[in-house]
């Protein structure tokens, strides 16, 4: 382990408080494809296979927003006073 760089091993979490950690204050960016569209926003309209796009999430998942570009979604995410990370 070098200077600066720590292991954190949360030993007393559970998985409910787990669960709601950075609700409120985090949401994630995740590219999808549009097949994945009607699970994730039933709403939505019908959209054509074969395209990447970006959902924003809350902290717990619920999908907040759909766009084509992953800047729309982080912008969206500031808009809402929410801090917005990538997921891969």
């Amino acid at each position: 382990m070098t200077e600066g760089n720590f292991a954190y091993e949360p030993t007393n979490v559970s998985p409910e408080a787990l669960a709601h950690l950075g609700e409120g204050h985090i949401a994630y960016v995740k590219q999808v494809r549009s097949e994945d569209v009607p699970d994730l926003f039933p709403q939505a309209p019908k959209i054509a296979p074969g395209l990447k796009l970006f959902a924003l999430h809350a902290a717990d998942g619920t999908p907040i927003m759909l766009t084509d570009s992953r800047e729309a979604a982080i912008a969206n995410a500031w808009s809402n006073e929410l801090q917005a990370v990538s997921v891969h």
